[in-house]
């Protein structure tokens, strides 16, 4: 899609099924057989077989390849198969590529997948311990000597200065856990299932890297999760209720860096998911005040708020209040700060479950959701809805 026009791709293609492990902190197995066992999961509840899916899509940051899950999931021939780049900035625009395959005739099936033992194998959350050299990791380079040497200390920068240029306290972070958790409590796959939070709580929870606490942070988390994709046509045929794709986006902002996008004209919003945002909103037609849920990605609160702002639910430095009333139904499944940590992927999940009606949060007469993927990277957004429309 072009950051200039309307694209083709809404209504083309459906998501109609969804399969996932339990999400532990030790999983005990092989990251490719958590694959696998998503994928077989998302296929099942799709009611279709390994025979029907034509193409594949993943993160470059998974270790199982999509020839190696075709083999142990008992695919045949693949026509398709992609990977896409940048973290959980990659999480929707796995569905878009599936999507882009199904509505040209490229593939017919396409199960998009991602499974790590992100807890009990490699943790995100220690830091860079080790970097090939690329130019991509040049970046990295400017601030790692100075102490920045994890996602935490790399997003505490912009929310500093989000709180200083508003005039807030590190309670606006705490809105977005005390209803990621609320969430999480009512929901039996969520790791914090029956553990809700309150907003003493948050401020109470040690400091991770000043301003973000314990509580700003998401999970490390061993698990796997699946998306199916298919034609809108073929998808009234399947015995689950599609969630039709609306509308899906990539963005990458002016300076973009990997979570280290500090010399911009400023630290207080997104300007990769601002891109994100202005084509969804294009494409679809749609505005803020026709979605009935946001699933938005959580690895550190702050990044919450400048999202919602960056979608314009509400004007800068308006979040935390925005998200304090409730004004929109935010993070159904507890997020990936309550329920799951799956690079985002746990999420697309959900809005299927509420176009669905299965959410175990359930906003009554859900019909639109939007997803989007990992901040401060390159990123990605959807827009599902329960028609083309």
């Amino acid at each position: 899609m072009s950051v200039r026009r309307t694209d083709s791709l809404g209504g083309r293609a459906a998501i109609v099924g969804i399969g996932a492990t339990e999400f532990s902190k030790d999983s005990g197995r092989s990251e490719l057989k958590l694959a696998v066992e998503a994928v077989r999961a998302a296929l099942d509840d799709a009611g279709l077989t390994p025979a029907d899916v034509d193409g594949l899509v993943t993160f470059t940051m998974d270790t199982s390849p999509e020839i190696t899950v075709a083999q142990a999931a008992g695919m045949g021939e693949l026509s398709f198969f992609s990977r896409i780049h940048y973290g959980g900035g990659a999480a929707c625009a796995t569905v878009q590529q599936a999507a882009l395959a199904v509505a040209s005739g490229v593939a017919d099936v396409v199960v998009c997948y991602r499974a790590f033992n992100e807890r009990s194998g490699r943790r995100f959350g220690s830091g860079v311990q080790h970097r090939e050299p690329t130019a991509e990791g040049t970046a990295l380079g400017w601030n790692l000597p100075f102490g920045l040497l994890t996602p935490a200390s790399w997003v505490a920068m912009a929310a500093q200065r989000y709180l200083h240029t508003y005039n807030l306290t590190p309670e606006a972070f705490g809105h977005v856990a005390v209803t990621d958790r609320r969430h999480a409590a009512r929901n039996p796959a969520a790791y914090f299932y029956k553990k809700p939070i309150t907003l003493a709580d948050h401020a109470a929870s040690r400091w991770i890297v000043e301003p973000l606490r314990l509580l700003d942070c998401c999970q490390e988390t061993d698990g796997g999760q699946a998306i199916v994709v298919t034609s809108a046509e073929r998808a009234r045929d399947l015995p689950r209720p599609p969630a039709v794709i609306i509308a899906a986006a990539q963005g990458a902002g002016r300076a973009q860096e990997q979570m280290t996008s500090f010399y911009r004209d400023g630290l207080t919003g997104l300007p990769e998911m601002d891109v994100v945002a202005r084509q969804l909103w294009r494409t679809s037609g749609l505005a803020p005040a026709d979605i009935d849920v946001g699933i938005l990605y959580d690895h550190f609160t702050p990044f919450v708020l400048m999202q919602l702002e960056e979608f314009g639910f509400c004007g800068a430095g308006e979040a935390a209040d925005f998200v304090a009333d409730d004004a929109l139904p935010l993070n159904t499944h507890g997020g990936q700060l309550g329920e799951a940590y799956l690079h985002g992927m746990n999420g697309i999940a959900e809005a299927v479950r509420q176009i669905r009606g299965t959410s175990v949060n359930q906003i009554p007469g859900a019909a639109r959701t939007l997803v989007t993927a990992g901040t401060g990277v390159p990123t990605s957004g959807l827009i599902l809805g329960t028609d083309g429309g």
